[in-house]
């Protein structure tokens, strides 16, 4: 997943945000990376069983995921800023979001019945309410694709600060967020203390678990480019509450993984960290969303056949990150970038219509 190309749909970007795109979009692609060798070692090896040690274990890695929702929470205020009108926001996250999607389910139904995935198969039915994308949280629909749990999480976490907007109350967002770390708070102390476990769909639907992360990456976007205005501190004290709660809730050691996360994100978004600007890294940032989306499944599909195959396990490994970034560039170039495009042309020229 990687931070929008265009952050509207009805405005063009200004020169000085392409560049903190820029810089979070690699971040992504670092977070996406490490995702995949996550994906390729730790959970391999779990699930299926590497015949030797791969030279690299990534045991940490899916916590790139949670890297993914403080980007998230930061990118979201740009969006909502810069859109004149609802639509402007619905159009944006479509085109951003369900085209390269439908792609992944494809190729990734197409290539793990092509070359087997045992116990990870779905069949067209699946496949096919699959892309609705909230297919999980509605109807219990199995996922062709493990990662995209997190995509269901996205689009909660749009779809309530899409009705804060609507609703004319972003004004009231600290207030909202406190109140959800809170719940978070409740959650543990019922289950921990008292054995009691509180209604899951609360818990599902108010994305309480990933809550904290989007809250740190919204309070440093808030910091960074609205640090004069008077309520500044409350930007301050969301993000504190928020490590604070996975301190108490995960342990001391997530909380200081957050703040490292948090800090990563304030230097890409502000041109902190060179690195970034790495031609591979940069590269990595572009194809991030769709190499998140098409690397897991397809990726254990070719570690298993080149292992059938006798190809050593290392090999296979790096064969299998290949193919991934391969497909993950073809379907950034080919279909989401060309797709998104055309769609948010489309919507302006029927905008510009309706108006004339």
């Amino acid at each position: 997943m990687r931070a929008d190309q265009e952050v509207v749909v009805g405005q063009s970007s200004t020169p000085t945000v392409r560049p903190r795109l820029d810089g979070l979009d690699a971040l992504r692609g670092i977070a996406a990376m490490a995702v995949v060798l996550f994906h390729f070692t730790t959970q391999f090896d779990k699930l299926f069983g590497h015949e030797s040690p791969p030279l690299l274990s990534f045991p940490l890695g899916h916590y790139g995921v949670n890297l993914f929702f403080i980007i998230s929470g930061f990118v979201i205020f740009m969006t909502i800023e810069r859109s004149k009108a609802p639509m402007d926001f619905v159009v944006s996250r479509f085109s951003r979001l369900y085209p390269a999607y439908w792609v992944a389910i494809a190729l990734t139904f197409t290539i793990t019945h092509w070359l087997g995935l045992p116990g990870h198969l779905a069949d067209f039915r699946t496949a096919l309410l699959n892309g609705l994308m909230f297919h999980g949280m509605a109807f219990r629909i199995p996922h062709v694709d493990g990662v995209y749990w997190t995509l269901e999480v996205e689009l909660l976490f749009y779809a309530g600060m899409f009705v804060l907007m609507m609703t004319s109350r972003l004004r009231y967002v600290h207030g909202v967020l406190f109140a959800l770390l809170a719940i978070r708070v409740i959650y543990f102390v019922a289950l921990q203390f008292f054995g009691i476990s509180l209604p899951w769909i609360i818990y599902r639907y108010l994305i309480i678990g990933q809550i904290a992360w989007f809250a740190i990456g919204m309070a440093i976007y808030r910091v960074t480019f609205h640090s004069k205005e008077k309520n500044s501190w409350l930007d301050w004290s969301a993000a504190s509450a928020a490590v604070s709660v996975l301190a108490i809730v995960e342990s001391p050691g997530i909380a200081g993984m957050a703040i490292v996360f948090g800090g990563l994100v304030w230097g890409a978004a502000n041109g902190r960290l060179r690195l970034l600007a790495n031609p591979f890294i940069v590269w990595l940032g572009a194809i991030s969303y769709t190499l998140y989306l098409l690397h897991e499944n397809i990726g254990w599909s070719v570690i298993l056949s080149l292992r059938e195959a006798g190809i050593g396990v290392n090999i296979s490994i790096l064969l299998a990150i290949a193919v991934s970034l391969i497909l993950a560039s073809l379907a950034t170039y080919c279909v989401e970038r060309p797709a998104m495009s055309k769609i948010r042309v489309w919507y302006r020229q029927a905008k510009a219509r309706a108006a004339g």
